[in-house]
C-alpha cells in the first residue's frame, strides 16, 4: 500500500457522489440519535415540516407566513444533510483506502506441511483454508499465503504491496525480524512459516475493518466534548422554551417555527455536525503515513503525549556501530590485538562483527585463516555473558563488554589493568562503545565502536521541546556511552543498560506522575512495555507479540515515525479545539445578532443593540438558519485536512486559537447573516 495510493483528493468525484447518497441514508433517526445536537436539529426539521404542511392544508389563525415556515424547514433539513455529508465524506475516504487494501488480498495456493511437522509431506490447499498454527513452505517468487512467523530459514521479502517501499527486506527465524504479512512476496531462498491467524482475522482484514471505521470508538476527549455540547443544547433549549410564556403574555409575535429556528441557531450545531468527520479524518491522516491505529483513543492520546521513549539504535543513531580503531594496552602490540579481535569475530555475522574483521584485515593485513581457527569452537554472544569468542589450539579468545571481560579474566586468575578502565571511559565519553578483548587470562585492549547520530535528529527533538514533550533515549549501552549520545542527539534523558523490566518501570513511573507515554518497539521483549504505554507503536517487521501488544502498527517499520504520529495526534486535537472555539464564538455572536432584531418591535429601548439593522424579525431568523447550514459546508475542508500544525506550547496554541478562530467565530455570523439578509431583501422574500 504505497503512500501515493493512499492519497485521495479532498472531494474526490466518486467519494462525493457516494457521500451524497449516504447523507440521506444517515437521516435515519437511529443513526442521527448518536449525535444529540444533530438529533435536536432533525426533530426541529420534522416539526417545522409538519407545521408547514398544516399551514398549507388548514390555514390556522395566527400562523407564521407559509414561505417563512417552508424556508426554515428546508434549511433545517439542509443543516442535517450537510452534517451527514461531512461525516460521509470522511468515511468515504476511509472506504476508498479499504478498497485499495482489498485488491492486495489474493487467493493463493499454500504449501502446507502435513501434521505440522518440519519434515512432513507437503500438500497444496487454498490460502483461505489455512488455520492458526499451520506450517507452510514459501520459496522464491511465491506469495506469503497468510500472516505468520518464520520458524526456519532466511529470505529476502518484497513488502511493497503493504508498505509501498520498493527495497526488499530480510526476514529470518528467531529474533525481532521474523514476522511476515500475507500478500507479500518472497524473493529468495526458502522459509517455513507458522500461520498466526485464522481466515478473516489477518492483519490485512483488521486493517480493512479499521480503515472503514467499523471499529472506531469515541475517545475520552470526544465523549467529554459531547457532554459539553449536550449541556449547551439543554441550556439553550430551556432558554428558548422560556420565550413561549414571554410571547404569550406580551405583544411579541413568536411562532413555534421561530422558536425552533432560534434553538437550532443557538445550539453548537457547527462543531456537532463536524465532530465525527474530525475524528475519522484524524485516523485517515495517520493512515497516509502508513500507520494503522487499532483505536481512535491511540490517535488522540498521541496528541496529549508528555513523554517519548525512543530506542537509540535505528531511531537516534543509524543502528550499525562500526569498528573505528584498536586501542592496545601497554606492552601489547596493536597487531596482536587486531589478530585476537579478528579471530573472536570470525563467526560473528552482526554488522559490528563484520566491521571488526574488515578493519583488522584492511588496516593491519591480518589474515582470516590462522592455523586451527577453522576447526575451533565459536562461543556465541548471550545476554547473560555479554561476550563472544573462539576456542582453538588451546587458546580462549573473547571480546565483549568491558566489565564482562574483566570478570572472565579474573575468573581465570588474571588481572585487569587500570588502563583498561581509562580507555573505556574515554571512548564512552566520546559517544563510542568499547569492546574489550582478552586472550585467555590476559587483557589485550579495546575495540572502539562508533555509533553515528542521524543528521537532523537534534532539530527534530527541539520541536518536541517547544511542545513541552520530554524525550528519553532507551539503550543497552553503558551509562557513559548513553550520556554522550544523549548530549549529541539533544534528548532530555536516557535509560542505559535497559531491560524489559526497566522499560516497564520507567513507563509506570511516568504514568504515576499523570503523564501520557509513547514508545516504539519490535521485539517480543518490548511487548510488555508497548502494552503499558499509552501509545505503543509496533513495527510491522517485528514479532507478532509486539504487534498485538501495541495500539498502532507502523507498516514502514521506521522507529522515527513516532515523531510524525505525535504531530498527527496534536493536529487532531488542535483541529477539534479550534473548531469548537469557532462554534461557541459563532453561537454567542448569533445570539447578539438575532435577538435584538426579534425584540426591537416590542421593546424599542434595545434598538441600540440592533447593530445589524436586519430587514425584519423573520429575515433575522431565516438569515441565521441559512448561515448556520452553509457554515458547516464551508468548514468541511478544514475538518478533513486539519488545522495546520505548529510545534507550540499549550498557552501559545490557545492564544492563537482564540485570536483566529475565536475572533473569526464572532465576526463571521455578523458578516454572513447580514449578507444573507441583503440577498433575501434584494429578492423581495422579506
Amino acid at each position: 500500500m504505497s503512500s501515493k495510493a493512499q492519497t485521495v483528493s479532498l472531494f474526490d468525484r466518486d467519494i462525493t457522489r457516494r457521500a451524497i447518497g449516504e447523507s440521506f441514508r444517515k437521516l435515519s433517526p437511529r443513526m442521527v440519535a448518536k449525535n444529540p445536537v444533530m438529533f435536536v436539529v432533525e426533530v426541529g426539521s420534522a416539526l417545522t415540516t409538519v407545521l408547514f404542511l398544516r399551514d398549507i392544508l388548514l390555514h390556522p389563525a395566527g400562523h407564521a407566513p407559509i414561505w417563512f415556515t417552508g424556508a426554515v424547514s428546508l434549511w433545517l433539513w439542509f443543516t442535517v444533510l450537510f452534517a451527514n455529508f461531512a461525516e460521509a465524506v470522511a468515511e468515504g475516504r476511509g472506504k476508498a483506502q479499504a478498497e485499495t487494501l482489498r485488491k492486495m488480498r489474493k487467493e493463493t495456493l499454500a504449501r502446507r506441511l502435513v501434521g505440522g511437522k518440519l519434515e512432513g509431506k507437503e500438500e497444496e490447499i487454498p490460502s483461505s483454508s489455512l488455520r492458526k498454527g499451520d506450517l507452510v513452505v514459501v520459496e522464491a517468487n511465491q506469495l506469503v499465503p497468510g500472516d505468520g512467523e518464520i520458524i526456519e530459514g532466511i529470505a529476502s521479502v518484497d513488502e511493497s504491496a503493504i508498505t509501498g517501499e520498493s527495497a526488499p527486506v530480510i526476514r529470518e527465524s528467531g529474533g525481532d525480524r521474523s514476522a511476515v504479512t500475507g500478500g507479500t512476496k518472497v524473493l529468495s531462498d526458502r522459509i517455513v512459516i507458522r500461520i498466526v491467524s485464522d481466515p478473516g482475522e489477518s492483519f490485512l482484514d483488521r486493517m480493512i475493518a479499521l480503515v472503514e471505521g467499523a471499529a472506531r470508538q469515541k475517545t475520552p476527549n470526544e465523549i467529554a466534548l459531547h457532554i459539553l455540547l449536550v449541556g449547551l443544547t439543554i441550556v439553550f433549549l430551556l432558554a428558548c422554551v422560556t420565550l413561549i410564556p414571554l410571547a404569550k403574555y406580551s405583544s411579541l409575535t413568536l411562532s413555534v417555527t421561530a422558536i425552533v429556528a432560534l434553538l437550532v441557531c443557538l445550539i453548537p450545531t457547527t462543531i456537532g455536525g463536524l465532530l465525527s468527520a474530525i475524528g475519522i479524518a484524524g485516523m485517515d491522516r495517520l493512515l497516509k503515513k502508513n500507520v494503522i491505529a487499532t483505536s481512535g483513543r491511540a490517535v488522540e492520546a498521541a496528541g496529549d503525549v508528555d513523554t517519548l521513549l525512543l530506542d537509540k539504535t535505528g531511531t537516534i543513531t543509524h543502528g550499525n556501530r562500526m569498528a573505528s580503531e584498536f586501542l592496545p594496552l601497554p606492552e601489547v602490540r596493536i597487531e596482536m590485538l587486531a589478530e585476537a579481535a579478528l579471530l573472536a569475530s570470525l563467526a560473528d555475522e552482526t554488522p559490528e562483527g563484520r566491521s571488526i574483521v574488515l578493519l583488522a584485515n584492511e588496516k593491519y593485513a591480518i589474515p582470516a585463516n590462522a592455523p586451527g581457527a577453522s576447526t575451533g569452537t565459536f562461543v556465541p554472544f548471550t545476554a547473560q555473558t555479554r561476550m563472544s569468542g573462539l576456542d582453538f589450539g588451546g587458546r580462549s579468545i573473547r571480546k565483549g563488554a568491558v566489565d564482562s571481560i574483566g570478570k572472565y579474566v579474573i575468573a581465570l586468575g588474571g588481572r585487569v589493568p587500570a588502563e583498561l578502565g581509562e580507555l573505556a571511559a574515554r571512548i564512552g565519553d566520546s559517544g563510542g562503545t568499547p569492546l574489550a578483548v582478552a586472550d585467555g587470562s590476559r587483557v589485550l585492549g579495546i575495540i572502539h565502536l562508533k555509533d553515528v547520530v542521524k543528521a537532523g535528529i537534534r532539530e527534530r527533538f527541539k520541536r518536541f521541546h517547544a511542545m513541552g514533550i520530554r524525550t528519553v533515549m532507551i539503550t543497552g549501552d553503558n551509562p557513559r556511552t548513553a550520556a554522550a549520545i544523549a548530549r549529541e542527539a539533544g534528548v532530555d534523558d536516557f535509560l542505559a543498560e535497559a531491560t524489559p523490566e526497566a522499560k516497564m518501570r520507567l513507563i509506570k513511573d511516568e504514568q504515576a506522575k499523570g503523564k501520557l507515554v509513547a514508545m516504539t518497539g519490535d521485539g517480543t521483549n518490548d511487548a510488555p512495555a508497548l502494552a503499558q504505554a499509552d501509545v505503543g507503536v509496533a513495527m510491522n517487521s517485528g514479532t507478532q507479540a509486539a504487534k498485538e501488544a501495541g495500539n498502532m502498527v507502523d507498516l514502514d517499520s521506521n522507529p522515527t515515525k513516532l515523531l510524525e504520529i505525535v504531530e498527527v495526534g496534536k493536529q487532531l486535537l488542535m483541529t477539534r479545539g479550534t473548531l469548537t472555539t469557532f462554534s461557541i464564538a459563532n453561537d454567542v455572536a448569533k445570539y447578539f445578532a438575532i435577538l435584538p432584531a426579534m425584540f426591537v418591535p416590542v421593546f424599542p429601548e434595545i434598538a441600540p443593540l440592533n447593530v445589524m439593522h436586519l430587514a425584519s424579525p423573520y429575515s433575522a431568523i431565516l438569515s441565521a438558519v441559512v448561515f448556520n447550514a452553509l457554515i458547516i459546508v464551508l468548514l468541511i475542508p478544514l475538518a478533513l485536512k486539519g488545522v495546520r500544525y505548529r510545534p507550540l506550547g499549550a498557552a501559545a496554541i490557545l492564544r492563537r486559537s482564540l485570536l483566529i478562530y475565536g475572533v473569526g467565530g464572532v465576526v463571521a455570523p455578523f458578516v454572513g447573516i447580514k449578507l444573507v439578509d441583503l440577498a433575501l431583501e434584494a429578492l423581495h422574500l422579506v
